[in-house]
């Protein structure tokens, strides 16, 4: 009796995805791009012999090609700044790393969001489905083949949608550190905890207390855009552009 259930709201799911297509071909033909920022961060205004800012872009996600340094580095300079090579003589740095580029969906997207600077830059998807139907069962069986429905309801809604229609999201995941230099000479102290495996099983954990002239701030950047059919090569132009609009418009 249970499967004979599960069956039926599998068939029930699928005839509601395959009315969802013809709404998201209609409601997604156009790209939206949306990026939000974690935490907000405030920068000190300076006189125009202060605005030197050093600027690093790191990429370790697996589209080397998404590159927004140059750009990041043109946006700032026409806001008046001067961007140069050496972060010793710079009054602001800029550092971000993009740790994540990929398809998803809005809700692994707002996590990732919520998590803030530091947290898991992975992207996980396509799991509400089988949630659904396990939440469904009602018990811990439910909660261990969920995962398994959920894949075939997906594929099934794929065959009734057709696969001419998908709403396709990416998302461009960014760890930003901002430092500014302290007004008149003032300085402080910085405690920093590095932890580091060692082998299987074995951790160390490395402590350093330094005097520092300078103040850091840290957020997570999340940048999506979404369409129907959305390819990587349309999207990328339109998350570095929001990418670029969110960074430079700290300064």
């Amino acid at each position: 009796m249970r499967i004979k259930n599960t069956v039926a709201m599998m068939m029930a799911l699928a005839m509601v995805f395959g009315c969802a297509a013809t709404h998201t071909s209609i409601a997604k033909k156009e790209l939206d791009v949306q990026t939000k920022m974690s935490e907000s961060i405030f920068l000190e205004p300076v006189g125009p012999a202060k605005r030197v800012v050093f600027i690093q872009v790191r990429n370790t996600s697996d589209k080397q090609n998404f590159n927004v340094e140059q750009e990041l580095k043109a946006a700032i300079r026409a806001k008046g700044y001067r961007v140069i090579d050496d972060p010793e003589k710079a009054h602001y740095k800029l550092l971000a790393q993009i740790l994540n580029m990929s398809k998803t969906d809005p809700t692994a997207a707002e996590a990732a969001l919520d998590e803030g600077y530091g947290g898991a830059g992975g992207i996980l998807a396509g799991g509400t489905a089988g949630a659904l139907v396990g939440g469904a069962l009602g018990d811990s069986e439910g909660a261990l083949i969920g995962a398994g429905i959920g894949a075939l309801i997906g594929g099934i809604a794929e065959t009734v949608s057709s696969a001419s229609t998908k709403d396709v999201m990416f998302v461009a995941i960014t760890d930003i550190q901002v430092s500014e230099k302290t007004r008149g000479g003032v300085t402080g102290r910085r405690k920093t905890e590095v932890a580091a495996g060692q082998g299987v099983g074995g951790k160390e954990r490395q402590t350093f207390t330094e005097k520092v002239n300078e103040k850091r701030y840290r957020t997570r950047v999340v940048s999506t855009a979404n369409k129907v059919n959305l390819e990587y090569e349309e999207a990328a132009p339109a998350l570095t552009s929001g990418l670029v609009q969110a960074l430079s418009g700290l300064f």
